[in-house]
């Protein structure tokens, strides 16, 4: 089972995600491809593949990836090989990924597995708060850039299976883990 996690740049995705794989057992990650520099703390390899622009694109064309997307000026792309590696194994994959890219792996994976798709939704002037403060500190255009997205990706919510109010990690986390207990029993 795929279990993707989305909303915007900000609203705890990768936080979450990392909660989930210290608290549940058979959930497991995997780093997406990516062309932006790593941030402080990035482990390449562990948080993401890290490739420049024009390696990213000779994966595009040699259709390494399920599914990519160029999201805040970089590439960020879900490798076919990790992916299929993963299910095989018999893992539930936690994956964090922007609207867009939700959509295109929801439309080419329904078929072949269960895929159950998460929105962690988080207030504006929350979402500002957390940009502005957070570990890699952001430039203020970075900032204004993934705030101008918000409305966008917010009006993409209707396209997931659940909504989540991320106002509470603890609750969040324990809703989520619920989520995909349940979606196991129906599998």
């Amino acid at each position: 089972m795929l279990v993707i996690l989305s909303g915007v740049a900000g609203a705890g995705k990768d936080t979450v995600k990392k909660e989930l794989l210290k608290r549940m057992k058979n959930v497991v990650t995997i780093p997406s491809f990516t062309s932006r520099s790593p941030r402080p703390g990035d482990i390449p390899g562990k948080t993401y593949h890290f490739v420049s622009k024009e390696e990213f694109e000779k994966k595009i064309q040699e259709g390494e990836f399920y599914e990519y997307n160029l999201h805040h000026n970089n590439y960020y792309g879900t490798s076919k090989k990790i992916l299929n590696e993963e299910i095989k194994n018999g893992n539930i994959i936690v994956k964090d990924i922007e609207v867009n890219g939700t959509e295109n792996l929801v439309k080419l994976l329904q078929n072949d597995m269960k895929v159950v798709t998460i929105f962690l939704r988080v207030e504006k002037e929350e979402l500002r708060h957390r940009l502005e403060n957070r570990i890699d500190k952001a430039s203020k255009e970075e900032i204004d850039l993934r705030l101008s997205r918000f409305e966008y990706e917010e009006s993409k919510i209707a396209n997931y299976d659940y909504m989540i109010k991320n106002d509470n990690l603890e609750k969040t986390v324990q809703i989520i883990m619920c989520i995909i207990e349940e979606e196991m029993k129906s599998k």
